[in-house]
């Protein structure tokens, strides 16, 4: 893959990515901190959720696309079911977290970045 051409296309397979603990669970960087050159317009992460801790991001916007499994988005407080094949919006600002396994992809736009997570005490 060339990596110096930004408008060059881009194919990741799961399994054959960089992958790490989260805190939302284990993650593989589909298109991530390693791609900035590429300047993609989101960052891709497969998320392996096993009760993500409640927090918020100032400038990311996130897609949840639930993979695999179930369970409960807490969205500003308020408990959402989700499935295999439900899609969240979680705009700037709305402090969210979840519970259940689920395999999700999650979609950071502009970016998915660690300086952008701001965790939430639970009260």
């Amino acid at each position: 893959m060339n990596t110096k051409n930004p408008t060059n296309p881009l194919v990741r397979h799961e399994g054959c990515v960089p992958g790490e603990k989260s805190a939302c669970g284990w993650r593989d960087r589909l298109i991530s901190r390693e791609d900035a050159d590429l300047n993609p317009v989101a960052w891709v992460h497969a998320v392996d959720i096993d009760g993500a801790k409640l927090h918020f991001h100032k400038r990311s916007t996130e897609l949840y696309y639930v993979l695999e499994g179930s369970g409960l988005v807490l969205l500003d407080g308020i408990e959402h079911e989700v499935k295999k094949g439900s899609l969240v919006h979680i705009p700037p600002g709305v402090t969210h977290g979840a519970l259940g396994q689920m395999r999700v992809l999650v979609v950071g736009i502009p970016d998915i970045a660690e300086d952008d997570y701001f965790e939430v005490q639970e009260s």
